[in-house]
This record gives structure tokens, sequence and C-alpha cells, in this order.
């Protein structure tokens, strides 16, 4: 574990926070309380919204116990005023009764009424038999009458305004043969309730706000304060995971609350931690994807780059120092990959980025700028003045072989070198330059150098702008197709043509325009991927036509398309072909695809594949150029093809060169042997001629009998050959009639 590891996480050996010991809280306090950290008080308590409704909760049920229990109180002190008023009454009744009044006869005087109602709260009052009948009655009228049923019989009636009470006195009370109903004045019932309820309510806030406020501080404290920091600490923890802002309570506890709080803001800290270290290895990993190449390790071209540009600032341009650029590319590296597998490959690179490691100095930098090419900066020093000592440094660095898997082999590179500031003084224009030189090196054969010159950059944007140019041309259909006729050599009938691609590219010149080579503009085609639009187009043009000299009326004979390699393998060329045939209406035996044997090598089993499909559509296959490739019989014997082409540079050479000779014999022979028709092309003399009669090819073409024709042009030159043709035969059958 590293130091910022262990500063983050918690002791080794804690497991269980409940019981973490005193020396665990004491270190956490320490680590999570520095005296600048800001701390928590009670007054924070009241700004929480869960303070405010545990404080309204306790309060509420504080003021319903103690209302309920007041309830009960004040039906006590109503009844204790009734009782004092009864015995008011019953007091002044019993002393105003005459004992020898007799039973018939009422025991109060009305001298005894008139004393009682000045002495005393009784304001009437009313006497009965034991029969309930009515003896006397003084001052007001009471309301109360007793009943002759003791179970309905009334002791005390308030009048409905609340101001009287009447009450009743039994014999039993009094101790005298008389009932007696006393009218008291009950006003100051409701008075001395109100006044007695006014003080309940009173003592019952005081006492609710007394002990809300003392629960809140004990809860605050021992509660709601670590709550509302813990709540603090978390909301910190969201805004900033990184670096949050830790408070601590003005007095930590060691309960249970207290050492959750600790162990939360422990668990805030080593994730703060975990997070910035989880930033640092992210933003490592990310600078090595985004700098560093995966397979070698080496610095990548973006990485190059900055180097690069750093170097030219403070080296070339402070310094007025030199530096150089290489970029060093592996031949044919994508036929080892693609022989031997990519395994093979990647620890082929692997090896050669140690090797350029080991043999360049140490302040040089080696980049992976792409798949199989490596690009190198090193600042000019006294022990190596000139590039020529590092390319030499890279050159010996690979010529030893390379031993992998138990293979050994032999790696060779092109090189293309800039210099800075010779060739420029930005980053981005000498790693260009460096590209334009290796691109040379690369065209002229490979395992070679090639210093930058203001030349090469001057022949890639002709090159740039010829493709341009290209685009253009298929956009405002200034190709063209030429035909050039092929003829059965034996009986010099015209059997078939190849359609040939021209480009017509117009100027400011006094002819109007020029015709681009297609040499010039066929490689440019294939290697933007051009080739195959254009390819489409020559294969519609050259269908279309031979449909209308059909319709013409024109006798039929075969139309040959060359095929490039990218349209063979990159396009679906068989359902092109299979649309192209429905739509011009093209008889499919009357189409020859023409391709390379250089088109097989790429995949020699998706090849046949293809062929054997294109076949299937019923159009009939030729291998051009060949003899100019590589050729494999065991695969040959397996191509459904229908003719070879010799290559037009055997023919020209065969009557002055052996080996051409021999060649070309070899060919026409391997072509009978498999039973295919033999077609040579650039044909330009009778000797040309009699050498193919004499070997046995089969068709010709070339500039003896014409050159490629516009299709105006080879429509003129069909319509006289046949025409031509139709009155030698003519007069052939007339001599031989004449001699018969």
């Amino acid at each position: 574990m590293t130091d910022r590891q262990d500063s983050a996480g918690a002791p080794s050996g804690t497991k269980d926070p409940a019981v973490a010991s005193d020396a665990y809280h004491a270190q956490v306090a320490w680590e999570g309380a520095s005296p600048t950290q800001p701390k928590i008080g009670r007054a924070h308590i009241w700004r929480s919204r869960i303070s405010w409704r545990i404080a309204l909760t306790v309060f509420a049920t504080l003021i319903i116990v103690q209302g309920a229990m007041m309830f009960f109180t004040i039906q006590t002190y109503r009844g204790d005023i009734l009782n004092g008023l009864r015995q008011i009454a019953r007091t002044a009744v019993i002393a105003a009764i005459n004992d020898d009044a007799g039973d018939q006869k009422s025991p109060i005087s009305a001298k005894q009424a008139r004393h009682m109602f000045a002495g005393t709260s009784v304001e009437g009052f009313s006497v009965y038999d034991k029969g309930s009948r009515l003896l006397s009655s003084f001052g007001q009228l009471a309301t109360l009458v007793p009943s002759k049923d003791p179970e309905e019989r009334v002791s005390a009636l308030r009048s409905p305004n609340g101001m009287h009470l009447d009450l009743l006195f039994t014999p039993d009370d009094l101790n005298q043969p008389y009932y007696i109903v006393a009218r008291m004045n009950a006003s100051m019932i409701d008075t001395m309730t109100n006044a007695q309820v006014r003080q309940l309510v009173t003592l019952l806030l005081l006492r609710a706000c007394f002990v809300t406020a003392v629960l809140m501080l004990i809860l605050g404290k021992w509660l709601l304060e670590p709550i509302m920091l813990l709540q603090d600490n978390l909301l910190s923890a969201a805004k900033n995971p990184e670096k949050p802002d830790l408070k601590r309570l003005e007095s930590e506890t060691r309960d249970e609350v207290g050492i959750a709080v600790r162990i939360a803001n422990d668990l805030i800290r080593q994730n703060a931690s975990n997070l910035r270290r989880l930033r640092s290895q992210a933003e490592d990993k990310i600078h090595r994807l985004a700098y560093y190449d995966g397979l070698t390790g080496l610095p990548n071209r973006t990485y190059f780059l900055e180097k690069l540009d750093d170097a030219i600032r403070h080296k070339v341009v402070e310094e007025d120092r030199h530096l150089v650029v290489m970029s060093v590319d592996l031949d044919h590296f994508k036929d080892i990959n693609d022989t031997m597998g990519h395994e093979f490959g990647d620890k082929l690179l692997e090896a050669i980025g140690k090797r350029l490691v080991k043999a360049l100095p140490d302040d040089a930098v080696i980049s992976r700028a792409s798949a199989d090419e490596f690009t190198i900066m090193a600042v000019l020093r006294p022990e190596y003045p000139e590039s020529e000592a590092l390319v030499d440094r890279v050159f010996s660095a690979v010529s030893e072989p390379v031993s992998i898997l138990q293979e050994r082999f032999q790696v060779r590179v092109s090189i293309g070198v800039s210099q800075c500031p010779d060739d420029g003084a930005e980053a981005r224009q000498i790693m260009k330059n460096a590209d334009i030189a290796l691109n040379r090196a690369k065209e002229e054969g490979r395992d070679t150098v090639r210093y930058y010159s203001q030349d090469f950059d001057l022949a890639v944007q002709q090159r740039f702008q010829l493709l341009r140019d290209l685009r253009a041309a298929l956009d405002q259909n200034q190709l063209q197709l030429y035909y050039h006729p092929q003829f059965d050599l034996k009986t010099g009938m015209l059997i078939g043509a190849e359609a040939l691609l021209r480009w017509w590219l117009p100027d400011n010149s006094r002819d109007g325009g020029y015709f681009v080579s297609p040499a010039e503009f066929i490689p440019v085609a294939e290697q933007s991927g051009l080739i195959v639009p254009i390819g489409e187009w020559v294969l519609r043009t050259a269908c279309a036509a031979g449909r209308e000299w059909q319709e013409k009326g024109l006798p039929p004979f075969r139309l040959a398309v060359n095929l490039s390699g990218v349209q063979f393998h990159k396009a679906d060329i068989v359902g092109l072909v299979g649309e192209v045939l429905q739509e011009t209406q093209m008889q499919p035996h009357l189409l020859e695809l023409e391709v390379t044997e250089s088109v097989f090598m790429e995949n020699m089993q998706m090849a046949i594949d293809t062929l054997n499909l294109l076949h299937r559509l019923g159009v009939e296959l030729a291998i051009d150029d060949f003899g100019t490739g590589y050729s494999s019989l065991s695969y040959l014997r397996q191509f459904p093809i229908d003719r070879l082409k010799i290559d037009q540079s055997f023919i020209r050479n065969a009557l002055v060169n052996q080996d051409d000779r021999m060649i070309t014999k070899t060919i026409i022979s391997l072509g009978h042997s498999l039973n295919l028709k033999v077609i040579a092309e650039g044909v330009e003399t009778v000797e040309h001629e009699d050498f193919l009669k004499e070997e046995g090819c089969d068709e010709v073409q070339g500039f003896k009998y014409t050159k490629p024709l516009p299709a105006d042009k080879f429509e003129e030159f069909v319509v006289e050959h046949f025409r031509e043709h139709a009155k030698k035969s003519k007069l052939s059958v007339v001599e031989g009639a004449n001699k018969a």
C-alpha cells in the first residue's frame, strides 16, 4: 500500500465500527478535525427542518397531554365551586330554620329570610313539606321543584342564562322534615372558571415551552447536531468529492451517534483519497492512451508532434541548432503480417521498436506513427553533426535478422528524411516533408533512404491536383472510351474489342485540352479508391455501346473490359455486373472481363469464388498481362477462365530477345494445354503476326491493324471491316467456282 493509501484508510485491524477502540476515535478525530476546520454549534440546529419538526411535535404532544389534564382539572374546579355554593346555602338555610315551627308551617320567617338574603349569596328559597307541598317562598322563585320520586329527583339545576343555581336540600341534608330549594347567585362560576382556565393555559404553555426547549437542547447536543454535521459533510462530499470541506462538532461524544459520525467522516475522507488516487491513475492511463502506443510502448504521433514542436521552439529557434526527422517504414510488412499472422507481426514491431531505441541517442524521440511506420526526431550534436550518421544507425539496427517464434526474418526499411530549419520551421510541415520523402523512397524501390526535396513536394501537389481533376472529370463527363479491335489470327475476322479508358482534360490551350495518359491517372485512381466508380462507369458505358451496336445490326462481337484489383476486391463486382447486364440487355457471352494476376494474390480463395460467380452469369473471363506477375499453376487450373492474354512487352521483344520469345511460346502452349484461348496484344508488324501464327496463337490485337478508336470511328471501322471481309468471301467463292 502506498503512503497515499495509508493516510486515507482506517488503521489496520479495524473491522467493526461499533466496537472501535478509543485510540481509533482519537485518530479519526485528529485526522478529521484540524484547527482550521469550521465547527458546528447549537444555533445551527434551529436552521434545520428536522429540528423544527421535532420541536413542534414535542410541543404539540405536551399541549395535547396537558390540555386533556386541564379539562379534567377545570371540571374538578367547577365541581368544587358548586360544592362551596351548596355548603354556603346549606349553612345559611340550617341557621335560619326554626325548630319549633312544626311540620305544617314554614320553619323560616320573613325576617330570617331577609337576614339570609343580606348576608349570603342566597337570592331566594322555597320550603316544601315531605309530601312536596309548598309551605312558603321568599325572594326569587326557584325553578327546581322536588320530585316525589327519589329516582327522578334533581339536586341542582342551573338557569338557562347561567346566572342562578337552584339547590335542593332534602330532609336528610337538613335533619328536618322539609325540602328546601335555594336559589343561589351563580354569576361568579363562569368568571372564576375562566380565570382558572387562563391561569392553567398560561402554565400549560410555559411548561410546554420549557420542556420543549430542554428536550431540544438535549436532542440537539446528542442527536441533531451530529445529524446536521453529517448532512453538511455529505453535501460537501457530493459537491466536491475529492476535496470535501468537513466540519466537526464543538463537543464530540463517544456514544453510538458520535462513533457513526466519525466513521462517516472517515469514509468520506477515504473516498476522497480513493477518488484522487483513481483520478491520478485514470489521468496517467489517459495520458498513456493519448500519447503512447499500446503495442510497443513508444510515444505515438500526437506525443511526437508535441515534442517536435517543443524542440523547434527551444533548440532550433532559441539555440540555433538543427534537428532531423525520419519516417521509417517496414518494407512489405503487410505480406509478413498476412503470411505469418498478426501475432508475429506485433512481435516484429516490438523488436524493431526496441532496436531503434537502443541504437539511437538517449535524447532522440522514437514513436510509432502508424501500423508499420516509425518516426524519429533527434537534435544534431557534435557526435553526429549530419543526419547521415543517424540514418546509418537505423539501417544498422535493422540489418541483423530478427528471431521471432523460432523464425528468423531479414527486415528491410525505407526511410524519408526531413531537416529543420532547412526543410521547414513548423512541426507538421517537417513531418509532412519526411512522409513525402518516405513515399519517394518506396516508389523508387524501397530499402533505401531519400532526403526531402522541394521537387518531391511539387510532385505530391501535382498528384493531388490530378486527383481533384479526375474527380471533376467523372462528374463532368470528361472520360471517354476508345475501342481496340481484336481479330481471329487464322481468319482475320474481327471477333471483339477491348474498351480502353481515355481522359480528355480541357484547358485554355489552342487545342482546347489534352489527353492525360492512363499511366498517370490510373494509379492515382486506384490509390484513392476512385477507380471503383470509374470502373463502374466504364462497364456501363461499354455494355450500353455494345447493345446499341447490336441493335444497329452490326455482327455480334465481344467487348473486353478491364477490372482493377481495387474494384475486384472492394466492390460488389458480381452484383454490379449482373445489374449492368440486366439494365443494358447486353448478352453475357459478349462481355469479357479482364483481370491481372496480381488480383489473385491478396486472397486466392476469394478470387476463385468471385470468378466462379462471374462465370455463372455467362460472361467470359481473361487473365490480362499474363506472365508479368506471379502465376501459380495449381491455382490456374481452378480459375474458370476462357482466355490468356500475353503482355505486349513479350510480343514486341519476341523477335529480338530469345527469353521473351520462349516465354511467349510457353504461354501459348500452356494456354492450349488448359483448353484456353490465347490472345496476344502489342502486334505491330507482319513479322509479329507471322511468329504468332507459327506458334499457334489464337487471337491478336495491336497497332498493325489499327490504333484504339473512339466509339463513332470504331463503329465505322467495324462496318467497313465486315464489308471488306464479305467482299473477300464472295471473291473467294467466285474464284473457287471458276477454278472448278
